[in-house]
């Protein structure tokens, strides 16, 4: 495991370059401030006309549905689909904040593509058409629909293995966490914890759950560092705990395993004053993926880190981000409607016929 050392951050001290970070990451376009800018969109909707946003019935939505949110995911029999694979605002709410979201995503990807405005409302038109589609079929036949972005992205996914993830992530295919510009030296008290928490058997059994991998596998803690990833969730806590599972910790058996353990916190999106929803965030989280994509959220855990609610989650290789920051009108087209579908079928499996009718 990594060393404490001098080189370890502060609070403070993280909290600084994570916020320098992120607003970097904002400036580089009207996209990038977009995806990354979730408690803003809310303050927008909230100051806008509420009478122009469709009430529809109280599901789980993801809370910060764009594009760069769906993607491939693979369940725990290696089956992989594109979903919605990211839950840190995931609310019983409104199912349109989902679309709009989406919208506006794709929206600014058009305006960063230097497509004509006509462009965005014919895009819109496609997002309709295919929610309206995956909520009047329980089963869509989605794969026929995917534009071009989806089909590379899933071939990318159905190729990639260990090595691609630990050179992606790790910049190294060997059982240790390189500390750097992206994973910093944690605490001998964060150390402490990271060794108390994969010690559980419930943590155990999320790690086994693979069917790679035998259901009385030992599992022991390689590495931890504190990571410096994403954009709207930087300042939380966020760890990579390297695992190894079973005996030899050979790839080909899946004995190396990428934990991502991330801070809950209250969620932006509005939830319906009478919802029903876990009172502790962390379990918010994960009940609302259980929903929305139960690929990803079987693979899911909700914990206690350091007083802090905490989810965890293994980063399989087939996990990939969709990226839509330059796109085609075609595309534009294709993918509105692709992406809105995925939204659609999954709020429509939370919802009897005369919900989706009222959706």
């Amino acid at each position: 495991m990594a060393k404490a050392s001098s080189n370890i951050k502060s609070f403070s001290e993280r909290a600084s370059a994570l916020r320098q970070s992120c607003n970097l990451k904002m400036a580089g376009s009207a996209h990038a401030y977009v995806r990354g800018n979730t408690r803003k969109f809310y303050e927008w909707v909230a100051a806008s006309d509420k009478g122009k946003v469709p009430q529809g019935p109280p599901i789980w939505i993801c809370g910060d549905c764009h594009a760069g949110n769906l993607g491939p995911l693979a369940d725990t029999e290696g089956q992989i689909d594109i979903e919605i694979r990211d839950f840190d605002q995931t609310v019983i709410g409104n199912p349109a904040h989902d679309l709009i979201r989406l919208g506006l995503s794709l929206a600014t990807a058009v305006r960063g593509s230097d497509l004509p405005g006509v462009t965005t409302a014919k895009m819109i038109e496609q997002m309709m058409e295919g929610y309206e589609e995956a909520l009047a079929d329980n089963d869509p036949d989605m794969r026929s629909r995917r534009p071009e972005c989806v089909r590379v992205v899933m071939r990318q996914a159905v190729e990639r293995t260990w090595d691609h993830l630990a050179k992606e992530r790790l910049e190294d295919t060997n059982p240790t966490i390189p500390l750097g510009r992206r994973f910093w030296p944690i605490t001998k008290r964060e150390r402490h914890e990271v060794e108390r928490i994969f010690a559980t058997e419930e943590v155990r059994l999320l790690v086994t759950a693979l069917r790679s991998r035998k259901n009385d596998a030992r599992v022991e803690v390689l590495d931890a560092a504190y990571w410096m990833k994403g954009c709207s969730s930087l300042g939380r806590l966020r760890f990579a705990v390297l695992l190894g599972v079973g005996k030899s910790y050979t790839r080909k058996e899946g004995g190396l395993c990428l934990i991502d353990i991330k801070e809950a916190v209250m969620a932006a999106a509005p939830s319906y004053a009478k919802a029903t929803m876990p009172p502790n965030h962390a379990r918010r989280v994960v009940e609302g993926a259980r929903h929305l994509s139960p690929a990803l959220g079987d693979r899911m855990l909700a914990a206690t880190f350091l007083d802090h609610a905490v989810f965890m989650r293994e980063l399989l290789p087939e996990d990939l981000k969709l990226e839509i920051d330059k796109i085609g009108r075609e595309e534009a087209m294709k993918a509105a409607r692709y992406l809105a579908m995925v939204i659609g079928r999954a709020h429509a499996r939370q919802m009897d016929i005369a919900a989706r009718e009222m959706a």
